[in-house]
């Protein structure tokens, strides 16, 4: 495609929107760098710049013309690798001329839409037989296994509805934390648990940051070290509201 004074904001667009697709979705700031260059470039705009951080993306584009630039803002973040991979998929074709400007806005504007989670129930039904699976892993004893699977299930759910009523991740998961140690205190104290320890490490284990984490560490190898830094002060609320959940209920032990 031509570069020209007319497409070029269109071109940031579908940039930018592939952007904010791949970092919704739990992708790398590497990742959407990389991403959106590749596309510019291949779209016509053979000078671009960006700089990504978890909150927000600022992309440039320089030709003929002044120099043009916008910002979005990034303000919800979830885990859907899918939708990381169908854009990186987009990004391939526009590469390869199988697609073209108005092809690719489309398909992206159709992907934002979409919702490829899974159904909470069967979220949950994962995350209890996860949970069952790491309490053994840890090598606690088969009697706690669906005493672990309830607890992990129960702290699962509490966590996704307690985040649409109360927005702040933080409280969210310091309140599944406090509901997966009153369960498991509860199984251990009618006798239906045996080891408590065993039973919350295995429960809280959906919750830990591992994405998080792995993001943040190859950032950082990257160099983008202000998105590493605040992906791993992320990590670290998210351990420490889990760690001060399960606190709480163990006081009363």
């Amino acid at each position: 495609m031509e570069f020209s004074k007319d497409n070029t904001y269109e071109i940031m667009e579908v940039c930018l929107l592939a952007g904010k697709i791949i970092l919704q979705s739990g992708g790398e700031t590497y990742r959407v760098e990389d991403t959106m260059m590749r596309m510019a470039a291949a779209l016509g705009i053979e000078n671009s710049h960006s700089y990504v951080t978890p909150t927000g993306i600022i992309f440039s584009a320089e030709g003929e013309e002044p120099t043009k630039t916008k910002l979005i803002r990034i303000s919800e973040r979830s885990t859907d690798l899918e939708k990381v991979a169908l854009v990186n998929s987009i990004s391939r074709k526009i590469s390869s001329g199988e697609i073209g400007l108005i092809e690719a806005k489309r398909q992206l504007k159709q992907l934002e839409d979409l919702d490829l989670t899974f159904p909470l129930m069967l979220q949950v039904a994962a995350a209890s037989l996860a949970t069952g699976c790491f309490m053994i892993m840890f090598k606690g004893v088969w009697a706690d296994f669906f005493p672990a699977m309830i607890s992990g299930g129960a702290g699962y759910m509490s966590f996704i509805y307690f985040h649409r009523f109360v927005p702040i991740k933080f409280f969210s998961e310091f309140l599944a934390a406090f509901v997966i140690g009153l369960v498991s205190l509860i199984f251990v104290k009618t006798g239906l648990g045996q080891q408590l320890d065993k039973i919350i490490i295995g429960s809280v284990m959906p919750l830990v940051p591992g994405l998080l984490l792995t993001n943040a560490i190859r950032d950082l190898m990257a160099g983008h070290l202000v998105s590493g830094l605040s992906k791993g002060a992320e990590a670290f609320l998210t351990a420490f509201a889990i760690g001060a959940g399960i606190a709480v209920i163990l006081n009363f032990v």
